[in-house]
């Protein structure tokens, strides 16, 4: 293991709380072990192991160590990392961010993850659009929800045609994870452009689930 994962790992194990754990492991529902550390704690006890500026191969190589261990926090550190020192990724990392997410894929690192895609990829628009285009027709639904969800936080910046253009490509599917990330995908956008997302759903609204719809549109004017 990676020296700065062990140090990770062995700062973490010293703070576990199996009480908390039990709480942490029911609100998951069983899929993974906790040592029962909460957020604000983890981050204060993580920070000085994941401040320091790293070449993106090591980076990666921590994160994958990390997502080795049983233990939940650790892939939450993992992910803290990769956020935290984005800057040292390009387009050509974006794979193996991905990899990472499909290994012990749940909302909360798939989400976390694509966030750090949508970092990487969102000053190279045609990469974005050549590597996500892949991602939204790929068989694991995960990887799925990535794309439709890496362009939070882009206001004028988002390939609004690639937006929609994901959100009626995944409408049809029926599972909860894909549809709550058409809508919070599509309200996020809103804060930016209102009117635009407001058209869609209206000329959507067949296409689009209920979920989808109520999410989108929880900002928007009544009507």
């Amino acid at each position: 293991m990676h020296p700065v994962a062990q140090s990770i790992v062995t700062a973490l194990a010293a703070h576990a709380d199996p009480a908390r754990a039990e709480g942490m492991v029911a609100y998951m529902r069983g899929q993974f072990a906790f040592f029962g550390i909460q957020t604000p704690v983890r981050r204060a006890l993580t920070r000085p192991f994941i401040r320091d500026a790293r070449p993106a191969d090591e980076l990666l190589a921590i994160a994958a160590d990390l997502w080795a261990q049983p233990e939940r926090e650790c892939q939450y550190v993992g992910s803290d990392l990769l956020a935290r020192q984005w800057r040292a990724l390009d387009a050509s990392h974006v794979p193996a961010v991905i990899e990472l997410a499909r290994g012990k894929a749940w909302w909360d690192t798939v989400d976390a993850l694509a966030g750090v895609v949508g970092y990487v990829l969102r000053p190279v628009p045609a990469e974005a659009a050549l590597q996500m285009d892949a991602a939204v027709a790929h068989p694991d639904k995960w990887v799925r929800r990535v794309a439709m969800l890496h362009q939070l936080g882009w206001r004028g910046d988002t390939d609004v045609a690639r937006l929609f253009g994901y959100a009626l490509k995944l409408a049809p599917e029926p599972d909860f994870f894909i549809r709550k990330a058409i809508g919070w995908a599509l309200r996020d956008y809103a804060r930016h452009d209102p009117a635009a997302v407001g058209d869609f759903l209206a000329r959507h609204a067949g296409v689009l689930s209920p979920l989808t719809r109520r999410e989108a549109g929880k900002h928007l004017p009544a009507g």
